[in-house]
């Protein structure tokens, strides 16, 4: 057999070919994923499921005219590989290369950019409605899954879809059985009856024999839900006024493009049920789809990884902590909008399983959860994602912290990322933090101080955030006795003359090298809120100019607390403020990033020399 995939450039080539030779682009699709992504790294499991459905709706339907709108984007390296983009997965997740996530302005295949999940569906009816509007026979079609239904936005969308009776597909991408049994034979065959035009012919003109006798309609239409229900999980979706096809097998490409070119066909909103096995056709991945599913590189054959050593992670810091502090308080409980793993908490998990809770993700919930557990006396540690936080930031406001309710948040991936891209940044979490009354907010310079600020905050009967960076810390061992901060107080860790450095959380590390330099005193401020402001009153009239660092924007920021402290107190002393640009920062290496950000040593020197000439 001659190969196929490198023939492949477009949907168009893909079109050219015959329905039998899909399964052997499949096949090598299939190996190049693996193949790629073991030099690069990315998420493996989850697109490697996604391989058949991506050809069956490129085959089938006629994009880039036709919509696609992929969901929890990092399900769609084959869509990539399909849209022209396969030399280029060389440099994906690297800097100037290609995201790890749909982008519009990467290409114009990519409907919608996102990296959060459960937002495809309510883009794909604007963008339904859109074509209705304009008279076009343009397809919008949502792509969801790998856990997006746990989120609300889902299931509003399709409250709002059903309603409308737009003329949208939504497949579900069910790669987890969350939902159905495997299918087999009679589903596949049961899902090609349906969204075929007879059925959808008959159904119509049953409508209208029996439309004068409405209680022999209402019987009809109970009688086939209840028929479909008996072989299909389909009441559920059809309640929201969907035409629900499947399940069908997802690796199957005859039936998935014999059902979507009978969708196609369908008007109205209709839901098609795809099964997927995560991981499909790399034994090792199929074995342990989570260790494939964000993977760094790997040797394909062996799928030996390589694993990072050395020190360890805020995040395994986290995790030792939890355990611990958990050991000594029973009113400890753990929630995790389904980042169990990359949140540190499979320790805890295992130690603990009935004090333990993963809500999916559903970040606003998670939060009001923790919020009710609060209030009967239990002590809620919530683990989450600096930029997974800001999808939660009402129920902060609203649930937690107007009630002053003593809820911890344990914050990961605070500050850069790097091959996740600025759908993953968490460079906005001090700015919309610190505005909120009751919050407590501290940044650990180290992992011991991490350890410190997490005991500090689960103590505390109010709100309290410890927002760390991914990755490893300096190398500082934390101490094993589960010790508090004095609450709002820095600490001194250089004298000099001149300049002061107020470095928070990660930049404390820079800015002590470069004040090494400059001869420059560097105060550790700890906490963003309460900020200490004696520390700052202190340094600000002992030194001509006072510098802050901090890996989060500039704007609202803990520059900008300090400025708001030099006013209460009436000082004109000048002020610096270093910290991440006002853009959204794409994907790099992080170390690189953050020089080009002007936050490693050598780029805190330039600004303050540039402020302050010798």
């Amino acid at each position: 057999m001659h190969p196929l995939l490198e023939t492949v450039n477009t949907p168009d080539d893909l079109r050219k070919l015959e329905r039998k030779q899909l399964p052997q682009l499949a096949a090598e699709l299939r190996q190049f994923l693996v193949e790629s992504v073991s030099k690069t790294g990315g998420h493996l499991s989850s697109n490697l499921g996604t391989v058949e459905l991506a050809i069956a709706l490129h085959y089938v339907f006629d994009t880039p005219h036709d919509r696609l709108v992929w969901d929890v984007g990092h399900q769609t390296y084959a869509h990539k590989i399909l849209t022209g983009r396969r030399e280029a997965m060389s440099t994906l997740r690297m800097a100037g290369g290609l995201s790890g996530f749909p982008k519009r302005n990467e290409s114009s295949y990519d409907a919608f950019g996102t990296g959060h999940s459960s937002t495809s569906i309510s883009a794909a009816l604007g963008m339904a409605v859109a074509a209705h509007r304009e008279g076009s026979d343009r397809r919008a079609i949502a792509i969801f899954g790998d856990g997006a239904m746990s989120g609300g936005m889902a299931f509003e969308a399709l409250n709002n879809a059903g309603a409308m009776n737009a003329n949208l597909l939504v497949v579900l991408n069910d790669n987890d059985m969350s939902i159905s049994q495997p299918v087999g034979a009679l589903n596949n065959y049961l899902a090609k009856l349906m969204s075929g035009g007879f059925y959808a012919a008959m159904r119509r003109g049953s409508e209208k024999v029996l439309k004068g006798i409405p209680p022999v309609l209402e019987f009809a239409k109970r009688t086939e839900e209840h028929l479909k229900g008996m072989v299909t999980p389909s009441t559920l979706f059809e309640e929201f006024g969907f035409n629900y096809i499947g399940p069908i097998d997802g690796h199957d490409l005859d039936v998935l493009v014999t059902t979507l070119d009978n969708i196609r066909q369908l008007e109205g909103p209709q839901f098609l049920h795809v099964v997927t096995q995560k991981g499909k056709g790399y034994t090792h991945a199929e074995q342990d789809c989570m260790l494939y599913h964000g993977v760094g590189k790997f040797d394909p054959l062996n799928g030996i990884t390589q694993k990072a050593a050395g020190k360890p992670s805020y995040t395994a810091v986290f995790g030792d902590w939890l355990c611990d502090m958990a050991e000594q308080d029973e009113r400890l409980v753990g929630i995790t909008p389904a980042m169990c793993e990359g949140s540190g908490m499979t320790g805890f998990a295992n130690k603990f399983p009935e004090r333990f809770f993963d809500v999916g993700i559903a970040e606003q919930h998670a939060l009001t959860f923790a919020a009710g557990l609060a209030c009967d006396g239990l002590k809620p540690v919530v683990a989450i994602y600096s930029t997974f936080l800001q999808r939660a930031y009402d129920q902060l406001i609203h649930d937690i912290a107007i009630q002053n309710l003593p809820v911890v948040l344990a914050i990961d991936r605070a500050g850069l990322v790097g091959a996740d891209g600025a759908t993953h940044t968490g460079n906005l979490d001090l700015s919309f933090l610190r505005c909120i009354p009751n919050m407590t907010v501290m940044v650990p310079s180290d992992e011991n101080e991490c350890r410190q600020m997490l005991t500090t905050a689960f103590r505390m009967d109010t709100p309290a955030a410890v927002r760390y960076p991914r990755g490893c810390g300096p190398g500082v061992v934390p101490e094993k006795e589960l010790q508090s901060l004095p609450a709002g107080r820095g600490e001194l860790c250089r004298s000099g003359e001149k300049v002061a450095i107020l470095a928070f959380g990660s930049m404390l590390a820079p800015a002590l090298d470069a004040a090494q330099q400059l001869g420059a005193t560097v105060a550790n401020m700890r906490f963003v809120k309460p900020l200490d402001e004696e520390l700052v009153v202190s340094l600000a009239r002992a030194h001509g100019l006072l510098v802050t660092v901090e890996e989060n924007t500039v704007q609202g920021g803990a520059g900008s607390a300090v400025a708001e402290c030099l006013q209460r107190h009436g000082l004109a002393v000048p002020l610096l403020q270093l910290g991440l640009p006002d853009v959204f920062l794409e994907q790099g290496e992080p170390a690189q990033m953050l020089a080009e950000c002007g936050l490693d040593a050598t780029g805190i020197i330039a600004s303050i020399r540039r402020r302050m000439p010798e």
